[in-house]
């Protein structure tokens, strides 16, 4: 499974083990996959198990791109193939097979998956950002956890650029009756659902998910509002209110036109 840092050679079924490259540790919002002896090197070409038939090589742009393994945004460190436009995240291509005791979920080793889960008619969702998973995971085989690779990178506790003190990440949230999570991000100004962060100095909250727009790269390329279910969820939800309205108008207007052939029957009889 471990990956020889020589050019063009191929590795196993098994995506490679990672770390962050040029750095003797990672950066203080990143937890760090256990590695090969030494990771690809810039520009260096491998073998990936789910593009066989050409090499991809690890460089940084600072374009928008989709990644071919997890289906998520990205820019900044990639791997891309020269022959075509297969592009994926460094932390995908280089995800390691298994996790154990990630901070996130300690009690069970998690498993990573190349391809979708399915989970029956319900979108599988990640348990760190809550947004859908499309592409490879890290699942827990014990419990339902799962997680994107991105979210992989986070931990327990973080320091990131924007913010001058060390966040925690808080228990589950436990919504209120009408599903607000009760907390307004610091980076976004708005509230959703998923994991979130907490300062243990002031009161700055900020959300996995755009703790991991810092691991992704898109913040630090100056990409933001980067997320493709958010005008599609907001379109369900006012398509979801009128359905229900009507619904409600035309049973009501049901109720009303049964109530009137009931009164005109009763004047009838006496």
């Amino acid at each position: 499974m471990m990956m020889s840092s020589k050019p063009l050679k191929k590795t196993n079924s098994c995506p490679l083990k990672y770390k962050a490259p040029s750095m003797d540790q990672p950066p203080p919002h990143q937890v760090a996959f256990p590695t090969s002896p030494q990771a690809p090197q810039l520009g260096e070409e491998i073998f990936y198990f789910a593009h066989p038939q050409h090499p991809i090589s690890q460089t940084n742009l600072p374009d928008l791109f989709t990644c071919a393994a997890c289906k998520e945004y990205g820019a900044g460190e990639r791997f891309t193939c020269s022959d075509c436009d297969y592009q994926l995240h460094d932390f995908c291509a280089l995800a390691p097979p298994a996790l154990k005791r990630h901070p996130i979920h300690p009690v069970h080793k998690i498993i990573f998956f190349p391809k979708p889960v399915k989970s029956g008619i319900l979108k599988s969702r990640c348990d760190v950002c809550a947004k859908t998973t499309k592409g490879c995971v890290f699942k827990c085989t014990v419990c339902s956890f799962q997680m994107h690779p991105c979210c992989a990178m986070l931990s327990t506790e973080i320091n990131i650029p924007v913010h001058p003190h060390t966040l925690r990440l808080l228990p589950v949230p436990q919504y209120t009756s009408n599903g607000d999570p009760g907390f307004v991000c610091g980076e976004c100004n708005k509230r959703r659902s998923g994991r979130v962060y907490h300062c243990t100095v002031c009161d700055y909250h900020l959300h996995a998910v755009c703790a991991k727009n810092m691991v992704n790269g898109l913040q630090a390329n100056g990409f933001k509002g980067m997320e493709k279910s958010s005008m599609l969820g907001a379109a369900a939800k006012v398509a979801s209110r009128v359905m229900i309205d009507f619904i409600g108008g035309l049973i009501e207007g049901i109720g009303e036109g049964v109530g009137q052939v009931l009164i005109q029957s009763a004047a009838r009889g006496s």
